[in-house]
């Protein structure tokens, strides 16, 4: 008898979607930084992560340039991701829908069925000790304000990760 031995892809049990406006700058670096303190913590086959926009605007694109490269000096890579729009899909799909500030929180609450609105949530309070509530939007500046950006996403992405470690802990 002739066995065929296979490894099964495990699903992910938590999935997040983190939202900016065009899909272009914090969302990417938090998706990136986030996928990234998951496979340290070797949960990135439990945990999805993925990224969108609440404007179409750039659907398809790379993320800014200047993202790609403020991420890469932190050791973050974004190769890989393009600007996708939200859909009304993700607030089903999705556990988690973390927004960047309150004006994308604004928009996902105006788009998301009544019955989903618990899996909205801004990043950043994630991080009890963080100063804001919003990550600022850096794409009509200049650099520092994507350092400005992961300075404050990757202590809320370690909050984040801490609840999510909890939440996989009580998962059935």
């Amino acid at each position: 008898m002739f066995k065929t031995w296979f490894r099964r892809r495990a699903r992910p049990r938590l999935r997040v979607l983190i939202v900016c406006t065009g899909n272009l700058c914090r969302s990417p670096m938090a998706e990136a930084v986030l996928r990234r303190k998951l496979a340290a913590a070797g949960l990135q086959a439990l945990v999805a992560v993925d990224s969108a926009g609440t404007h179409g605007f750039a659907r398809g694109t790379r993320p800014d340039p200047r993202a790609v490269a403020q991420a890469l000096l932190r050791g973050y890579s974004l190769a890989g991701q393009k600007s996708r729009p939200l859909n009304g899909s993700d607030f089903h799909t999705f556990d988690l829908v973390l927004a960047m500030d309150r004006r994308n929180l604004d928009t996902l609450r105006e788009r998301c069925p009544a019955q989903e609105q618990h899996r909205l949530a801004l990043l950043l309070p994630f991080d009890k000790c963080a100063a804001a509530e919003e990550v600022p939007d850096p794409y009509f500046g200049n650099v520092d304000g994507f350092d400005a950006a992961l300075n404050l996403i990757e202590p809320a992405c370690d909050a984040l990760l801490a609840d999510l470690q909890r939440r996989l802990a009580f998962a059935p």
